[in-house]
């Protein structure tokens, strides 16, 4: 086995992949864990003030306690966590290098920015926050236009759209208002979504019935210029003043990634991709997905409360299948 040879390859550090890798390294395995970006870098691209749903406990990974000053934890305390995991593990990450082609042969080959590398095994965890819902529209690739939200005061004083009707548009709106924005919501369904959480649904509600915040429901934005957006109501179109547009459409799995690999995408709803829920191991021998990748474009199934079981479930199936090798 050269320095580029592994038995498993993780595509993808977030807690997941961590967690994998810690259970790799539990079982005596050699492994590399591939991370385009930042440690944990859909957490660090989370909005500044976010607050986990989950409390601290049920984001734990490799046996090292979490501890936060509230009962659900801050993204800071969550970047502090994983730090600390991955230091105290000293697992095999390779940051800024991100997986570009797999190649099957004898052994999976991976091809990156940096190198190329071979393993048996393939653990597919990245996520799902990397690539958002474009609305498909002129102007959007404006600069004005942000499918990220980091933290309010750039909005102050500016009249901004934010596009969606669920938590992270509902959260956006109410928070750049509170920091004095000028917030109108452009909504394509006819109400907000069920799934707003229930402590922040009546706030919304109240601050777009007295205009607070305005609020066009059934409908969409046609076009984006420098000053403007063109949306297409029920009462007809209308043309807003318009600084910043926040899209807030939502984000999807890497499917470029998975249909190279060669992993099926099945014909339902959702595009789930095909895996043994089992063994989490996919139509292609000795590959595997972890974590949210799972869920197809249902990305509120899983979360890392409740698929950090996927390392220890991939890692006990390839001991089980290559028991004699290693």
């Amino acid at each position: 086995m050269t320095e580029n040879d592994f038995d498993i390859i993780i595509i993808g550090a977030g807690p997941i992949g961590l967690a994998c890798g810690i259970e790799a390294k539990k079982n005596n395995l050699s492994y590399l864990i591939l991370e385009k970006g930042s440690l944990v870098n859909s957490i660090y691209n989370y909005p500044k003030n976010m607050t986990f749903f989950s409390t601290s406990d049920r984001l734990e990974i490799g046996e090292v306690p979490f501890i936060s000053h509230g009962v659900k934890p801050t993204r800071t305390e969550a970047l502090e966590y994983y730090t600390r995991v991955a230091s105290s593990w000293k697992l095999n990450i390779n940051l800024y290098e991100g997986a570009e082609k797999v190649e099957k042969g004898n052994k999976y080959s991976v091809q990156t920015n940096k190198g190329s590398y071979a393993a048996k095994s393939i653990i597919v965890s990245t996520g799902f926050y990397d690539i958002p819902y474009m609305m498909n529209v002129p102007g959007e690739n404006l600069e004005k236009v942000r499918h990220y939200y980091d933290e309010p005061y750039p909005y102050f004083k500016q009249k901004i759209a934010v596009v969606g009707a669920a938590n992270s548009a509902v959260d956006v709106a109410l928070e750049t208002y509170r920091k004095g924005a000028d917030v109108t919501m452009i909504i394509r369904e006819p109400e907000l979504s069920n799934s707003v959480k229930y402590w922040v649904k009546p706030d919304i509600e109240n601050r777009i019935k007295e205009s607070s915040i305005k609020a066009y429901f059934n409908s969409e934005i046609t076009k984006i210029t420098e000053d403007s957006i063109e949306v297409s109501t029920p009462e007809g179109a209308l043309i807003l003043e318009n600084d910043f547009v926040l899209a807030m459409t939502g984000y999807k799995i890497n499917y470029g990634l998975l249909k190279d690999i060669g992993i099926e995408i099945q014909n339902d709803e959702n595009k789930t991709p095909r895996y043994n829920e089992g063994t989490n191991e996919t139509n292609q021998a000795d590959v595997y997905l972890a974590g949210v990748v799972c869920g197809g474009l249902k990305t509120n199934k899983w979360f890392i409360e409740n698929s950090r079981i996927h390392a220890k479930t991939i890692i006990d199936n390839i001991l089980k299948k290559h028991k004699t090798e290693v």
